[in-house]
């Protein structure tokens, strides 16, 4: 298996489709180019995080939140590896979260899924270039669900007619260096192996040595780097859709590396979800391979964030 590069420029055509569906079957994973995401509006958003993350630690614990919230996650907040029910040490990052929060109407969705997104004071940057991420993002997602439904043979809005109104998070992830975090501890990672929840994870990456892997098969591969792409994957809630078509496959994020004590990595991290009420259900053969029981997306999201946090 391997992750192939797709150009997404001439967008949802039978070829583009085709493409995307053989990258999603076999390794879960793929680069996308042809995208339309301007280069600099991501080294901008970048920059801004850099300067959040460069404040001193308890002026960024003012705003701290829960995984799930939207705000400062710490050093220690969450342990990815526990969503497959492995227990051991939290991962070495810190985080700035933010997402959907347009409210629906329904007090008890919103206050989970739409809640407001607060901004720091202290890096007035940070709104503005977040906020445009964002509304990219959320267009290349829906995108790449169009294109994916043309290369099922399905309608194109197979799946975008249920994210109307959907949940979202961009996760803003700062991977800090050796010199700060100490020697990771025995099973210790900058994220612990795990899968997506979601529909598409889009990450905007900057190559390291301690940077993604995906397990390819039982065998940990590094991702392939292409400057300008961004890497995409599926989630869980997207391969139970497709009846376990296209796989969600298990990656993780090695620890800083004793060869590289000084590296410290930024990642623009987008996981797509869906309307909280959309109820999930697998697409038969001969598209689909296996049946699930249908779910509520927003129970099974609900779920996961619970099962991965470590402290508030």
């Amino acid at each position: 298996m391997s992750i192939p590069l797709v150009d997404i420029a001439d967008g949802t055509t039978e070829i583009v489709g085709k493409a995307l569906d053989e990258a999603l079957r076999t390794s879960g994973f793929l680069l996308v180019t042809g995208h339309g995401v301007p280069d600099e509006e991501r080294r901008a958003a970048r920059a801004a995080a850099r300067e959040f993350f460069a404040l001193p630690a308890e002026v960024k614990q003012r705003h701290a939140v829960a995984v799930g919230g939207h705000g400062y996650l710490g050093p220690g907040a969450e342990a990815n590896a526990a969503a497959e029910g492995v227990a051991g040490p939290p991962d070495l990052k810190e985080s700035w979260t933010v997402g959907a929060d347009v409210p629906s109407g329904d007090p008890a969705v919103d206050a989970v899924w739409f809640a407001p997104n607060a901004w720091p004071s202290e890096v007035p940057a940070l709104q503005a270039t977040l906020e445009r991420h964002m509304g990219r993002m959320r267009a290349l997602a829906d995108r790449l669900l169009e294109i994916g439904a043309v290369g099922l043979d399905l309608p194109t809005d197979h799946f975008t007619r249920h994210t109307g109104h959907p949940s979202y998070t961009l996760n803003v992830n700062r991977y800090p260096p050796l010199t700060e975090t100490g020697p990771p501890t025995e099973g210790q990672f900058r994220i612990g192996a795990h899968t997506d929840f979601g529909t598409f994870t889009v990450l905007d990456r900057e190559p390291g040595a301690g940077g993604l892997q995906v397990d390819m098969g039982g065998t940990w591969v590094d991702a392939p780097y292409v400057e300008g792409a961004f890497t995409i994957n599926v989630g869980d809630l997207l391969a139970r859709w497709t009846g376990e078509r296209w796989r969600s496959t298990r990656h993780r994020v090695l620890p800083p590396q004793a060869s590289a004590p000084d590296e410290d990595l930024v990642s623009l991290v987008f996981f797509y979800e869906l309307d909280p009420d959309t109820v999930v259900e697998s697409l038969g053969p001969p598209l689909g391979r296996t049946a699930a029981p249908p779910v509520r997306a927003a129970d099974y999201l609900a779920d996961k964030l619970a099962a991965i946090t470590v402290s508030p």
